[in-house]
């Protein structure tokens, strides 16, 4: 059987159903031993492991999957659906070449609220009709707003 036979109706698959869709897609092709991968995680350096949980916490509505120590911490959606945010303590004093873009329905609802818990606006020379806002957590590390 073709790989590509397995997928004959997925463009036309409601949007309610498209996990559905590529979950049978993704087990099918495990079957078939058809190789896929996925991110596990996402690795963020910090330099305040501590001070990182509490703001993607409460930026990402996120919790600790084990307990935090002074090196490493893993966060986890509180309903238990999306990618871990893994928080890994580093030395450099510079921020890594690494960014999270942030999907919103009210983009300045969002971006007030994260100022808020501690993060600032970073300059940038934003294009005439730029959809994102650069923001930067506690530790320096840049990461988008988008509006949707």
């Amino acid at each position: 059987m073709e790989f590509g036979s397995l997928l004959p109706n997925f463009p036309t698959c409601r949007l309610a159903a498209q996990t559905m869709c590529v979950n049978v897609i993704y087990r099918m092709r495990k079957e078939m031993g058809i190789h896929m991968l996925e991110i596990g995680s996402i690795v963020w350096g910090v330099k305040d492991v501590f001070r990182a949980v509490e703001f993607w916490s409460a930026a990402l509505s996120y919790k600790l999957k084990y307990p935090a120590t002074e090196g490493w911490a893993i966060l986890i959606p509180e309903d238990g659906k999306g990618i871990q945010l893994s928080l890994n303590r580093i030395s450099s004093p510079k921020a890594k070449r690494h960014h999270m873009d942030l999907f919103t329905e009210d983009q300045a609802r969002e971006v007030e609220r994260l100022i808020k818990l501690g993060a600032t606006k970073k300059e940038w020379n934003y294009e005439p009709d730029a959809d994102y806002v650069v923001l930067q957590d506690p530790d320096g590390n840049p990461f988008c707003v988008v509006q949707r």
